[in-house]
C-alpha cells in the first residue's frame, strides 16, 4: 500500500525545512534566498506561501503559491483606454480580483514546484492541489474569497502530469509564449553571433549600436542601486504602467533586496547619458540559464537611442561571454525579441473559477479577458 503524501504550508522562509534548497536543485526561484526576497519586497497586493510535500515526514517536494488581490491596484495599465479594456478591467475587479497562483506570477516558466526523485510527479501535483484547497479555506477564514485558482507556467511535456481527476474542472489555457534564445555552441564571442545574422539583421544591429553612441553602460552594485533607488523606480514604473495589463507593481525597495539576497547572481546594469541614469535592465543567473528580469527607461530616449534593442544585444553578448546555454526573455515585446533570435515556446496553465456557472463558461470568458496577441515571428539568422 502506498504511503500517502502530506503537506505543510509556510508563510515565512525561516520556517522552511533545512533540506528545502536541496529539493530546489538548480532552480534559484525556489530556493530560500529567493523566497526571502518575496517576503521582504513582494508587490503590496501579493501574499506568498511556501508548500512542503512530505513522505514519512521527509521533505520530497516544494512549491510556491502567490495570492494576488487585484482590488489593491490603482491601475491595471494605462496603455489601452478602449471600452473593451474598461469592461475587462471591471470584470476582473468584480469577479476575478482574488487569484491564488501555484507558480510565480512575476516570472515566466516552470517555477511552480520541484520534486525529489523519490516521488511520482502526479502524486506530488495532487498533494499540491490539496494544499491549494487548504489555502483557499485559510483565506476564507480571513474573510477573503478566492475567485480563481491557477496553476502556471508549464510546457508541453508537463501536461501529462495534470491528466488527473483533480483537474477535470480546470480550463487549460495558453497565453503569450515564453521567448527563449538558445546560445549556439559555436558562438564564442559577440562577433560570432553578429556573423550568424542575415544582412538585414546585421544592419539592424549596426544601426542600433550607432544610435547608442553617447550612452555609458555600468554594472551597478548594491550601493549604486540604493543611491539611485528613486530614479530606478520612476524608470521601472513608467514602463510598467504603460503595459496593456498588470496584476502587480514592484515596490521601490525590490531591486535593493534582490541584490542583498542574491549578490552576484543578480546583475543590475544602468545606462547613463552625462552621468544621468536613463535606463536599466536586470539579469538573474539560474544555473546555466540566464533569466531576464524587469527593466526601465526614459521613453523618449528609448526611441531615439534604440535603447531596448541595445539592451537585448547586451544581454546576448553577456550570455555568450559567460557561457550560458540559453536566455529566457519571457513574455511581452515578442516581435523585437524574435528579431534578435529568441524563439517562442508555448506555455500552458490550468484555471478554475469558484463560481460553477462562470467556470463552465471559462473557455469563452478567458479568450475575452486574455485576447490573443497578433505578432510576426522573425528569423534573423542566415
Amino acid at each position: 500500500m502506498k504511503t500517502p503524501l502530506t503537506f505543510e504550508i509556510y508563510s515565512t522562509s525561516k520556517e522552511l525545512p533545512p533540506i528545502w534548497n536541496k529539493i530546489a536543485k538548480e532552480n534559484i526561484f525556489l530556493t530560500s534566498s529567493y523566497l526571502e526576497i518575496l517576503e521582504k519586497a513582494a508587490p503590496k497586493n501579493m501574499n506568498c506561501f511556501f508548500i512542503g510535500v512530505f513522505k514519512n515526514e521527509t521533505l520530497i517536494g516544494i512549491a510556491l503559491s502567490q495570492f494576488l488581490d487585484l482590488n489593491k491596484l490603482e491601475s491595471f495599465g494605462e496603455r489601452d483606454k478602449c471600452l473593451k479594456t474598461m469592461i475587462r478591467n471591471f470584470a476582473f475587479k468584480k469577479f476575478s480580483s482574488h487569484v491564488l497562483f501555484i507558480g510565480n506570477n512575476m516570472l515566466t516558466g516552470q517555477n511552480a514546484y520541484a520534486f525529489s526523485d523519490d516521488i511520482d510527479t502526479g502524486e506530488g501535483i495532487k498533494t499540491i492541489h490539496q494544499a491549494a484547497t487548504s489555502l483557499i479555506k485559510i483565506l476564507k477564514k480571513e474573510k477573503i474569497k478566492v475567485h480563481l485558482l491557477t496553476f502556471k507556467d508549464f510546457y508541453q511535456e508537463d501536461l501529462k502530469t495534470f491528466n488527473l481527476s483533480d483537474f477535470n474542472h480546470f480550463y487549460q489555457f495558453s497565453t503569450q509564449p515564453n521567448m527563449v534564445l538558445q546560445v549556439t555552441k559555436n558562438w564564442k564571442t559577440e562577433n560570432d553571433y553578429i556573423n550568424s545574422l542575415s544582412k538585414k539583421y546585421r544592419d539592424q544591429y549596426k544601426r542600433a549600436r550607432k544610435k547608442a553612441e553617447g550612452i555609458e553602460k555600468r554594472r551597478m552594485n548594491l550601493k549604486d542601486i540604493i543611491a539611485n533607488e528613486d530614479i530606478i523606480h520612476e524608470l521601472y514604473f513608467h514602463v510598467a504602467k504603460n503595459a496593456p495589463f498588470n496584476t502587480f507593481f514592484l515596490p521601490k525597495n525590490h531591486f535593493r533586496v534582490f541584490k542583498e539576497q542574491l549578490h552576484d547572481k543578480f546583475l543590475f546594469y544602468g545606462y547613463f547619458i552625462n552621468d544621468k541614469l536613463i535606463g536599466f535592465n536586470t539579469l538573474i543567473k539560474n544555473g546555466k540559464v540566464l533569466d531576464t528580469y524587469f527593466l526601465g527607461y526614459d521613453e523618449a530616449l528609448q526611441k531615439e537611442k534604440m535603447l531596448y534593442l541595445n539592451m537585448l544585444y547586451d544581454m546576448i553578448a553577456y550570455a555568450i561571454k559567460k557561457d550560458f546555454k540559453e536566455i529566457v526573455f519571457a513574455r511581452t515585446a515578442l516581435e523585437i525579441k524574435s528579431s534578435v533570435g529568441a524563439k517562442p515556446i508555448e506555455t500552458f496553465g490550468f484555471i478554475e473559477h469558484s463560481n460553477a456557472l462562470i467556470n463552465s463558461n471559462m473557455s469563452k470568458l478567458f479568450n475575452y479577458l486574455e485576447p490573443k496577441t497578433i505578432w510576426n515571428n522573425r528569423n534573423p539568422f542566415k
